[in-house]
């Protein structure tokens, strides 16, 4: 494997920058590994080799002719297929929008080409973002480099498989209920939520539009933090962006000192239900920033009980709007069109065949939930549970920097195992549906390997509205603290794990890696 591909994206943007490799070479590099290595993880719906080099020769060109390049100039991308992209298909994993290609570019896609990042395609995704295991896509599912008999999360597993595959060193996603933190977390990667509107949603196919929010995927706390950097800020194309600074997320990376933090960890989010290895492995991380001089206190916070059934509410109330405009009219599938059948025969017959059975379990939890006579007792209710749970993150906030919690109650779980449990499926986002609901940011960091299966644990950290250089503060220091235990960052096991199952394979044939 090449020696590019284990790189930092930080370090890969300086080698680019000092001329010591080109950005051809680095983009080469990733497309290799994709060919050789995603016919099993399956992390890619779209790549787009040509595409992807012609970007690399541009940002060669401009080093040559002597421009200053940015921070991540050069660096290859993975983007989740739920932003719009111009030049490339954007299906949302949904069989419904097979094939089509946006007029334009998502505010967040614009602001990575701008920035002369290297989008080598797009991946793949529970269908419209829903779901926790990326078993729902509608091209089928993405598997664990941890484990190809494991899930990577969902809904963005596609990012998260693609980074911890060594095929993209940075990766787009997606949070609504724990999109981002929830794969990253069973990847051993680095994912994080920003707070909402801190990162536009222009041109993000909606699932839940007061949930949903674009955030960073990446390998390493600077890397993520790199990447927030480019696609955060003020955008006008969105009515829920915050016209506000951007909080110095990469001088937070790079500070990576806990010293004098106040950490809360949050007693309901633990106990029954947690998995051994998950506790043990939080547990460990809490004593690390201990020992870096962080103050570790409890806290509770009652109302996250009632987060995860408000969010089964709420999200799915939106979806039935949101994919309402899905009507075979206008683009995507149209299915009966036999110029004899009605227009909402028609409809009916499309999103019958386009939509899955996730997609429209939520389609009809959401419409009976705004429906007249069950309004107040469902999605009124369910809006009032959400202000006490931002009561909850207030109140807590007063007393501490950021509060943990594990990111996600159990290791990554087999595929198919939860597929006809959606309860159960469901649960995989407890930890994290509280920070969407309240809408402040949130991250998930590896933590180590659980000891029953050797599967990665992740470590949420959430603090508060427009604090997001706390979570990479708390995140960047955690990483330093286990860097030796886990010889660097979690992923360099998979690296190393793979490269010795090279070497044996080599010698036991005669060959050379």
């Amino acid at each position: 494997m090449s020696d590019l591909l284990r790189r930092t994206a930080a370090d890969l943007a300086g080698l680019i920058a000092a001329g010591e490799a080109s950005a051809r070479e680095v983009a080469q590099a990733h497309l290799d590994r994709i060919a050789a290595v995603d016919g099993e993880v399956k992390a890619f719906l779209h790549v787009d080799a040509e595409r992807a080099l012609a970007a690399a020769d541009a940002v060669d060109a401009r080093r040559a002719a002597g421009d200053e390049l940015g921070p991540l100039a050069g660096v290859p991308l993975a983007v989740k297929d739920i932003f719009c992209m111009t030049g490339a298909p954007t299906t949302a994993g949904s069989r419904i929008l097979e094939g089509w290609h946006p007029p334009y570019n998502a505010t967040v896609t614009r602001r990575v080409l701008d920035a002369g990042l290297v989008v080598l395609g797009k991946t793949n995704l529970d269908e419209f973002a829903m779901g926790s295991s990326t078993e729902n896509s509608g091209y089928g599912p993405t598997h664990n480099p941890w484990d190809l008999e494991r899930i990577p999360g969902g809904s963005g597993g596609g990012s998260a498989a693609a980074l911890a595959a060594f095929e993209a060193p940075l990766a787009l996603g997606t949070d609504t209920g724990g999109s981002i933190r929830q794969p990253a977390s069973v990847t051993g990667t680095v994912g994080v939520k920003p707070t909402y509107g801190g990162t536009s949603r222009y041109g993000v196919i909606a699932m839940a539009s007061s949930l949903d929010q674009p955030g960073p995927c990446g390998r390493t706390v600077l890397d993520t933090a790199l990447l927030h950097q480019a696609i955060a800020g003020w955008d006008p194309m969105d009515s829920t962006s915050i016209d506000a600074p951007v909080p110095d997320v990469v001088a937070a990376a790079r500070r990576a000192d806990v010293a004098g933090m106040r950490i809360g960890v949050v007693k309901e989010l633990g106990g029954e239900g947690y998995a051994p290895g998950v506790e043990l492995r939080f547990r460990e991380a809490l004593d690390a920033l201990e020992q870096l001089g962080a103050e570790i206190v409890e806290v509770s916070c009652p109302n996250f009980r009632y987060a995860l059934g408000a969010y089964y509410l709420i999200m799915p109330s939106e979806v039935s709007s949101n994919l309402a405009r899905f009507d075979a009219m206008r683009y995507g599938l149209r299915i009966g069109d036999d110029g004899s059948s009605s227009a909402e025969e028609v409809m009916a017959r499309t999103r019958g065949a386009g939509f899955g059975a996730e997609v429209k379990r939520r389609i009809i939890i959401g419409t009976y939930a705004l429906s007249s006579g069950y309004y107040d007792a469902y999605y009124g209710s369910a809006q009032k549970a959400r202000t006490l749970i931002a009561r909850d993150f207030e109140a807590a906030f007063a007393s501490v920097d950021v509060l943990v919690s594990p990111s996600t109650p159990t290791t990554a779980f087999r595929i198919g195992e939860r597929t006809d449990d959606p309860l159960a499926m469901y649960a995989a986002d407890l930890c994290t549906i509280p920070s969407n609901m309240a809408g402040n940011a949130s991250g998930s960091f590896p933590c180590g390997l659980a000891p029953e299966d050797g599967l990665p644990v992740g470590f949420q950290v959430m603090a508060p509205v427009l604090a997001d250089d706390r979570v990479y503060r708390v995140g960047a220091a955690l990483e330093g603290a286990l860097a030796s235990r886990w010889g660097g960052v979690l992923t360099d096991q998979l690296w190393t794990r793979e490269s010795s199952a090279r070497e044996i394979g080599a010698r036991e044939s005669g060959g050379t890696l």
